[in-house]
């Protein structure tokens, strides 16, 4: 596990009556105004008067796709500043002409260059992290931990709402550098038009970074609007601005993306940014389904860092969000890392989650807190339902427990409060409780006393802790600890009898650890004897609250992290052997954490394979197109003995071909986003030929813009950042024998679900039916010359392909698929532009490599009408059936 690093200075806690810590925050008073535009005067930034004013983010036309749907009025109570101009190659320090803007940056090369200027400038930062994770050109794809501090006066990018309101001032796209205007190259900042503000370049030249996740919109109104809690399962980001690819009629202030799905690693030659400055107060985030969170919970830990740190990311984390007094949770073993909020009128304290997983029990009780409390159990679902409530009397801290027979049970106590008067704890009692199928069974007594801290498997050993630590060990009530102040006792819940629990630095604890510390600064361990034998310390400027071990792992606790202001900021999992510690979640006020994990079998898995590399095609760093290769390797391994065609190529097969649509053979679509014709030789030659002993038909994507591919514009970085690509290929790609358990771990590794901008899902990748659209050209055709170097070898690595796959037998088709019919009635092929001439000189030359052949474009002149399109270069469901079907009958064909 990773050791994460001091973020505030030591302090002394001092609540000595009770076991949670209070908390305070400050709010700006009524009717107080500060402008950061009074006192600033900062270079190449201009002053954007915003207070009390508004601006309409979104669209409400039918014309529009869904991306940008609502429209929603977003107010200001605060003013900025925005950037002159676009961020330029003298300000990074890039190796372009001075006052170009800086491009193929990612989000988090703009972030860090903020904070650069920062603190060059004495400001605070608005972004803060613990690690980062650079590719091998240099660019920025990962940073741990990070975390945007809206409240903090510092350089940052604007948000989506900023930048339109600025832009709104002066939009004019058919002043700006556009496709019309521009060569489809960038130009000297400022170089077009200027506004009335004195802002530059805000439509065309490049497409700019914004602060936001993608989030849809909700209609109505807000107010410091700052965009997503999360940018969903993908982690989407949201451009504006478009660039020198677009047409001005294409420039649209409510855009919210570009052609593919934008992501925090996304880079191109078309992409900047400029920076804003300045505090937002009260902001507020919009989740997923429209809710307003003017605090979020951040996400530390993802699916993989679960899987390299506890060996599954089959986990799950209950906790209580204090700010709304409702459960939240994250599910890891779905690979979506974002917080889900279970909105409900019923108090949550100490949730505990289901040996299974699916369910959560908790109370409306507090530890150390006398008084009525219910236990519930509901689904762990994002609609919490099967809601059922324990039908007693009063009912507290629960946990679950499976019993040697098999039954699952709760184990829960008539009341937590205060356990310093003997007499009165006695007069509580333990009980369990069988759960079964929804419904609760019929409780037993087990024990006289409140052991809410646990009670052991073969119910020998009992402990609680709120006030004293008192134990039940062998029918015998007694006092551990020497009768000192104690709480947050957790038995431990993987058969073992270890007892953690905090303390409030008293002697006894003073003279095992050696020194002095503060209260809840550190853990102790004592053995099933009442014996001190570990400690672990917090930390440093942090103390514990909320200890318990974890089910089902030897050395595992999770416990929350209390700040100097005593505000319960983050939730970690620590080693109670080795005290590694591992951020898993951040926000205002976090509590009761419970943590459910399911580990793999180890049985089940070769011992020598690397399970950071085994199977992990994909990882959060890389671009969202290698999540949709990760997903095709999955079932590349699953179906590879019985696939008797696969198709490889772009975007435009992925969705253009469907297996559910061809009946005569056993379809597997390799399609993903930006592959190419480098991608289709490696996974031909590696993967398909030497693994498909069925194989009859290789299908090959021949888009005529593949034959201006170079490798390292897309094959390169995905193959550099795939763990799992190298891995496979260090060892021959598995050619003579797959492990025990590869496919396992292909199928375990990290995938999350598809995002907002393609709404397509992973089961059958298919899209919506939205039209062509303007036949927008991304390129100037002049560069598209068929004398370049990539053509000539682009042509061999295709002929190499299709000797290699008829050396064994395999018939290959090469697929023409359609693009907008709008290109039959200009000078180019399709979206990136290369001359019709070259591209239909291409097409012959491919005729002539004894394949079959199937050109659906027709140089523009084909029958898939607009119902049939998602847009200018992919087909939607009705076009795919159609595209389909025709290779099916082609394959019919072939075959007779």
């Amino acid at each position: 596990m990773k050791i994460f690093g001091a973020l505030v200075l030591f302090f002394l806690l001092a609540n000595l009556n009770g076991c949670s810590n209070s908390t305070g925050a400050y709010e700006k008073k009524e009717g107080e105004r500060i402008s950061v535009l009074d006192s600033l005067d900062l270079k190449d930034m201009i002053p954007v008067p915003s207070f009390g004013k508004n601006v309409t983010l979104g669209t409400n036309s039918a014309k529009t796709s869904s991306h940008a749907k609502p429209s929603m009025k977003v107010s200001f109570d605060y003013d900025y500043f925005i950037g002159k101009h676009e961020v330029t190659c003298a300000e990074m320090g890039f190796s372009c002409e001075d006052s170009l803007p800086a491009v193929n940056v990612t989000y988090f090369d703009a972030i860090l260059y903020a904070n650069k200027r920062s603190v060059a400038e004495g400001f605070d930062t608005a972004y803060t992290y613990i690690g980062l994770t650079y590719d091998e050109e240099g660019s920025c794809v990962g940073m741990d931990n990070l975390l945007f501090l809206p409240g903090v006066r510092a350089y940052r990018l604007p948000t989506e709402a900023e930048w339109v309101y600025a832009a709104n001032l002066g939009w004019a796209p058919d002043s700006g550098w556009n496709a019309e205007n521009s060569d489809y190259r960038t130009h000297r900042v400022c170089s077009a038009y200027v506004d009335s503000l004195g802002i530059c370049d805000m439509a065309g030249n490049v497409a700019e970074w914004v602060n936001d996740w993608y989030v849809p919109f909700r209609s109505g109104s807000v107010a410091n609007y700052i965009g997503g809690v999360d940018g969903g399962p993908q982690g989407e980001r949201v451009l504006k601005g478009s660039s020198f690819r677009n047409s001005a009629s294409e420039m649209r202030l409510y855009s919210r993306g570009d052609i593919y799905m934008v992501t925090s690693v996304s880079k191109s030659d078309y992409l900047g940014f400029r920076l804003a400055f300045g505090a937002i107060a009260n902001p507020l985030w919009l989740s997923g389904d429209g809710e307003q969170k003017n605090s979020i919970v951040s996400v530390l830990a993802n699916s993989m860092d679960m899987r390299r740190e506890l060996n599954t990311n089959k986990v799950k984390v209950a906790f209580r969000d204090d700010e709304t007094g409702n459960l939240s949770f994250v599910d890891y073993s779905d690979d979506i890392s974002s917080v889900v909020e279970i909105d409900d009128t019923i108090d949550v304290y100490h949730p505990d989650i289901s040996p299974d997983g699916n369910w959560v029990a908790f109370c409306t009780g507090l530890e150390g807190v006398s008084g009525k409390s219910s236990v519930y159990v509901r689904m762990l679902d994002s609609a919490g339902s099967g809601l059922v409530r324990l039908d007693v009397e009063n009912a507290a801290i629960p946990r679950w427990r499976v019993l040697a027979n098999g039954d699952t049970v709760i184990v829960y106590v008539t009341d937590a409060g205060n356990n310093r008067d003997e007499s009165a704890f006695m007069r509580a009692s333990t009980w369990q409780v069988r759960f079964s199928g929804g419904k609760f069974g019929s409780p037993t007594k087990l024990l006289d006393g409140a052991y809410h801290g646990g009670v052991s498997r073969d119910n020998s050993l009992a402990v609680t802790g709120a006030r004293l630590l008192r134990t039940h060990v062998s029918g015998v009530d007694s006092l551990w600890y020497n009768g000192e102040q104690a709480c947050n006792v957790s038995l431990h819940r993987n058969g073992g009898k270890s007892t953690l629990f905090l303390d409030f630095a008293g002697s006894t604890g003073r003279a095992f650890v050696g020194e002095d510390y503060a209260i809840h600064e550190v853990l102790l361990f004592a053995d099933s004897t009442g014996v001190l034998v570990r400690s672990q310390k917090a930390p440093a400027g942090y103390t514990f609250d909320h200890t318990e071990w974890v089910v089902d792992a030897d050395s595992l606790v999770v416990a929350t992290l209390v700040d100097a202001e005593g505000a319960h900021r983050r939730i970690v999992l620590l080693n109670a052997f080795t005290g590694d510690v591992l951020d898993i979640l951040q926000g205002e006020e976090l509590w009761h954490p419970a943590v459910w994990m399911n580990e793999r079998d180890h049985s089940l898995v070769d011992p020598d394979l690397d399970l950071d590399s085994a199977g992990v095609y994909y990882t959060p760093e890389m671009g969202y197109y290698a999540l949709e290769l990760r997903v095709k390797m999955e079932r590349f391994w699953k179906l590879r003995d019985s696939v008797t065609a696969v198709v490889l190529g772009s975007s435009r097969v992925m969705f253009g071909v469907n297996e559910s649509f061809v009946e005569s053979e056993t379809l597997l679509n390799m399609g993903y986003s930006s592959g190419d014709i480098y991608g289709m030789e490696y996974l031909t030659m590696n993967y398909v030929l030497r693994h498909m002993p069925q194989l009859k038909f290789l299908v090959l994507e021949f888009s005529p813009d593949f034959m201006w591919v170079t490798e390292e514009v897309s094959w390169a970085p995905m193959y550099v950042m795939s763990p799992g690509i190298r891995y496979d290929e260090s060892h021959d790609f598995w050619v003579d024998s797959v492990p025990k358990g590869f496919v396992l771990l292909v199928e375990d590794s990290y995938k999350t679900r598809p995002g907002q901008m393609l709404p397509y899902s992973f089961d059958e990748f298919m899209l919506p039916a939205v039209g062509w659209g303007e036949a927008s050209i991304a390129h100037d055709s002049v560069y598209f010359t068929l004398d370049l170097p990539s053509v000539k070898k682009n042509r061999i690595i295709l002929q190499n392909i299709v000797n290699a796959a008829r050396e064994r037998g395999v018939q290959v088709v090469l697929l023409v698929p359609p693009q907008n019919p709008g290109y039959a009635e200009t000078g180019v092929f399709g979206i990136y532009s290369m001359r019709r001439s070259a591209a239909q000189e291409l097409l012959e030359w491919a005729r002539t490599l004894d394949v079959l052949f199937l050109d659906e474009n027709k140089m523009g002149y084909h029958d898939y009408d607009s119902s049939m399109a998602f847009n200018t270069d992919h087909l939607s469901r009705e076009g795919a059936r159609q595209l389909s079907t025709r290779l099916d009958s082609l394959f019919r064909a072939a075959r007779k």
